[in-house]
């Protein structure tokens, strides 16, 4: 599978080397690949994967990972162009200067992306966690759970599959409004994280009664 990361900050780039690291055809997407500081994306990868601009690594690709941070998530997703058709993977956080969500109750990110992106197949999926968690999903044996919300089945399964591969639950939260909670769920983790005392280093994991 081609996989295009939009975002070369932690969530996308150990997304990316996950994935690399299974054999996917992976494509960071940055605006000056020739930039020496987007060198490390590679390096991560053991060379596996490669760099682009943003538009050329969405050509072709079977799925978009949007990780970029909320204030320059419109601008990245324009230079892009269009994702008709295409699995975009949302995983970004609407969140202001204070950490605090910008949108919410009536609307979510997931749906904004979906607007600023028409005729994407977006999900919502990996915003929930820290890039630590990514790196290794399973604490005590047990594994975190990865909520995927969105409107196209197809789409659902695919991000479903690319989250168990690195270890994640996968559980299908619904249709692409559920993002209205799901970020949410993002900013009760960063909380955990940073004012509570739970440090990084903590996940959230689904628990069943019965088969």
């Amino acid at each position: 599978m081609k996989i295009a990361v939009i975002g070369a900050g932690n969530v996308g780039g150990t997304l990316g080397r996950r994935w690399a690291a299974l054999g996917h055809e992976v494509v960071f997407g940055v605006r000056d690949p020739a930039r020496e500081k987007y060198q490390g994306l590679v390096t991560q990868t053991g060379g596996r994967a490669r760099l682009a601009g943003n538009r050329e690594a969405c050509t072709g690709a079977d799925a978009v990972l949007l990780a970029t941070p909320w204030s320059t998530t419109q601008a990245a997703l324009a230079e892009c162009g269009s994702l008709q058709g295409q699995v975009l993977i949302d995983a970004t956080n609407p969140l202001g200067a204070d950490l605090r969500l910008t949108i919410g109750h009536t609307d979510s990110g997931g749906e904004q992306v979906a607007r600023w992106a028409p005729g994407a197949r977006v999900v919502k999926a990996f915003n929930t966690t820290g890039f630590n968690i990514m790196d290794d999903p399973v604490i005590q044996g047990r594994h975190a759970v990865m909520y995927v919300a969105g409107d196209d089945p197809d789409a659902k399964a695919v991000v479903c599959d690319l989250a168990s591969a690195i270890g994640f639950e996968a559980v299908d939260a619904g249709t692409l409004d559920s993002s209205r909670m799901l970020e949410p769920l993002a900013q009760l983790w960063i909380h955990g994280a940073y004012r509570q005392g739970l440090t990084r280093d903590y996940a959230f994991h689904l628990l069943r009664r019965g088969a």
